[in-house]
């Protein structure tokens, strides 16, 4: 997929701010740090509009950034930090569930997981409603550029099992340095956007 233009439209926190229109989105799940704005713009071929940031927890808000005009990429706040006070947490709990719950343009929830540790009890929690909600999921392991290539399999196998994943889920390995996956990664995106 070559992306020509990509933007930010909103950052949204309740359902009235949400885009109309239809377009299909995708939404991009993942616990702080576990590097979704790199792969936002490793993905959109952009160096910063997604804005990185070494202190986790900075996406508060559900982020849409149209792609091509055709489709969204909804950055949801990261989990498993601890800089924020309970009740915001909860706030953002309900705000995530919300919309990945309601929203019918949601064509398939992008987790992403570090490949270099197993999966976090949040990633397994995060994984587990989603597959109870019946929300396709695509896995994508971040940051293999980090560890040696002969090593991702055994990585992989343990994602595979922390995650109890189903057969039927993409798992994708990715690097926003190398660009590794980027193209399976569209691929598969896409043939979730064209499943009725």
């Amino acid at each position: 997929m070559k992306v020509t233009k990509a933007e930010i439209v909103i950052s949204a926190v309740k359902p009235e701010q949400y885009p109309e229109g239809g377009l299909p989105e995708i939404g991009l799940a993942g616990r702080s740090n576990v590097g979704k704005s790199s792969f936002i713009n490793k993905m959109i071929a952009r160096k910063n509009l997604a804005r990185t940031s070494s202190r986790p927890g900075k996406t508060q808000t559900l982020n849409f950034y149209i792609i091509n005009d055709g489709l969204y990429f909804v950055d949801v706040p990261g989990y498993g930090f601890a800089k924020v006070s309970k009740t915001e947490r909860e706030a953002w709990g309900k705000m995530i569930e919300r919309y990945i719950m309601q929203r019918e343009q949601l064509k398939a929830v992008v987790l992403l997981v570090d490949i270099r540790h197993a999966p976090s009890s949040e990633d397994v929690m995060m994984y587990e409603w989603l597959k109870h909600y019946e929300i396709p999921v695509i896995v994508v392991a971040t940051k293999c550029d980090k560890i040696p290539k002969g090593k991702w399999e055994k990585h992989l196998k343990v994602v595979r099992d922390t995650l109890k994943k189903h057969p039927d889920d993409p798992l994708i390995k990715f690097s926003s340095e190398t660009g590794q996956g980027k193209d399976e990664a569209w691929g598969t995106i896409m043939s979730y956007i064209k499943k009725k």
